[in-house]
């Protein structure tokens, strides 16, 4: 049966073609690479691997720094004096940017040298990474600004990598290699509550979790630098990247808004972003503001136990949920072509009864809570890296990069970008027209998360409205893949 694997010509057992030797200089002596007679190089699978870990490394760090912050939030917001509504924009203002520059990034890199446009974007995220965390009180705005500015590094990165190992790897090993890159998602978001709570008690300094990541990434920034290549764009699909088939930003976005597997994943990958996101940054403080209320612990306002509690499970379930979802995928896309958008839906629907249940229990019990937690985020794993394997074998080569970033801006504006301003914001409006206490301080937030699994049921429907169309968009994609007068045909309507 038919299945994203279709999407190539064949799998070469060896080597996955990158360029050709006019680009490559003195690494076509390398022992790695090998040159054919049409003058064409070929990246090693050891090569190639190599080069995934590299960029999981760099997805690993961006995610770790961007829940350091959720980690420490509490003594953060005591640090500069903030509500719920000013907190909730630290990441706001981080995920606007990154949505802004996301398609300038995917038009760029569609067109240009991908590898010098994520050298340029990490080099500036680790900078205002680092700049951010030498705040002071009065300069809270200051801080807001250095996160907005980290946007640039990940919007460079996050559109331009899944598409260098589309070029490296072809069929089952790209869905494989995909997941493995798409773990850094939950686990890096698990070990940023980890690294923020832990070295917030270890220096009693919320700044020094801050530093941790940037001085890491300026490293892994080397290991870019020096052992990533720059693949031809559809050089594991025998697909050729030349002048000619270069297009326009606006027939892009047409090509891309008549794709309508496309358009509907990306609004419901936006659902899985929206709660993952509001989930993510805020509960930590949720669990708290129980603990508070029901005397589990003496009063206070650090989230850090419960930050390191909530970032173990969310390593755990990202890798067991994002592994459940490969293999599932693997094993059912070969008797159902539509299988992809159906378990993104089974699991959308599965985590809504989940969260549910564990923001309800949160007053009476959090042992509870964190049991469902633990269900809710498995079945939202399952997510992502189908829905990324979904995108790379029905859009084309030449339009992957500018793909992910109209997704990356789509899910973020309506997901992770306002979930956590309007979490905060509904529970600081509930909240002011209440007696101040910690007991509205608690509801009034546990009364905003209930959104959450609400979104997921919509999440879970516009999935299933995507399997309707998913075989015939891979199918079109696949035919323009093979054939490079149909690919320009296409490109030009």
């Amino acid at each position: 049966m038919e299945g994203a694997s279709d999407a190539q010509p064949r799998e070469r057992s060896a080597t996955a073609r990158y360029g050709s030797t006019g680009s490559l200089g003195a690494e076509a002596e390398a022992d790695n690479v090998q040159v054919n007679g049409t003058g064409h190089f070929y990246i090693s699978p050891t090569r190639s691997y190599i080069v995934t870990f590299i960029l999981f490394l760099i997805n690993l760090l961006n995610y770790m720094d961007r829940f350091i912050i959720a980690g420490v939030l509490g003594d953060i917001q005591d640090y500069f004096k903030i509500n719920d509504t000013l907190a909730g924009l630290l990441q706001t203002v981080f995920i606007c940017s990154y949505m802004i520059l996301a398609p300038l990034f995917g038009y760029l890199g569609d067109r240009y040298d991908r590898k010098m446009l994520m050298s340029i974007g990490i080099f500036i995220w680790c900078g205002v990474t680092l700049a951010g965390s030498f705040t002071t009180p009065s300069y809270f705005w200051a801080l807001v600004l250095c996160r907005a500015l980290v946007g640039i590094g990940e919007a460079s990165y996050s559109t331009i990598a899944p598409t260098i190992i589309a070029d490296l790897f072809v069929g089952d090993k790209r869905t494989i290699m995909i997941s493995i890159f798409y773990i850094a998602i939950p686990v890096g978001s698990g070990l940023g509550y980890i690294l923020g709570s832990g070295v917030m008690k270890l220096t009693g300094d919320w700044h020094w979790s801050m530093r941790v990541t940037p001085c890491v990434g300026f490293l892994v920034f080397l290991f870019l630098i020096f052992f990533v290549p720059n693949p031809s764009r559809g050089a594991s699909e025998d697909h050729t990247d030349s002048p000619s088939s270069r297009t326009s930003w606006r027939e892009d976005l047409k090509y891309l808004c008549t794709n309508r597997s496309f358009v509907l994943s990306s609004f419901g990958t936006a659902s899985v972003s929206f709660t993952t996101g509001a989930l993510g940054f805020w509960t930590p403080v949720f669990l708290l503001r129980a603990r508070n209320i029901n005397n589990f612990t003496e009063h206070t306002t650090n989230s850090s136990h419960d930050s390191l509690i909530f970032g173990a499970i969310t390593c755990v379930t990202g890798i067991v949920g994002i592994g459940i979802g490969a293999m599932t995928s693997k094993y059912l896309k070969k008797k159902i072509p539509e299988a992809d958008p159906l378990i993104c839906a089974v699991g959308m629907l599965s985590s809504s009864p989940c969260l549910f249940i564990a923001i309800v229990l949160a007053k009476h019990s959090i042992a509870l809570t964190y049991f469902f937690i633990f269900l809710a985020e498995i079945f939202l794993a399952l997510n992502w890296a189908i829905v990324a394997d979904i995108l790379l074998y029905i859009i084309i080569p030449t339009r992957r990069s500018m793909a992910e970033a109209v997704q990356i801006t789509i899910c973020h504006v309506l997901g992770d970008a306002s979930s956590s301003y309007i979490i905060g914001a509904i529970s600081d409006t509930i909240r002011r027209s209440q007696p101040a206490s910690s007991y509205w301080s608690f509801v009034s937030l546990e009364y905003a998360f209930l959104l959450c699994p609400f979104i997921a049921v919509v999440g879970g429907a516009l999935f299933l409205w995507t399997a309707r169309y998913l075989e015939e968009d891979r199918k079109k994609a696949s035919q323009q893949i093979r054939d490079p007068a149909e690919v320009t045909c296409a490109q030009r309507t």
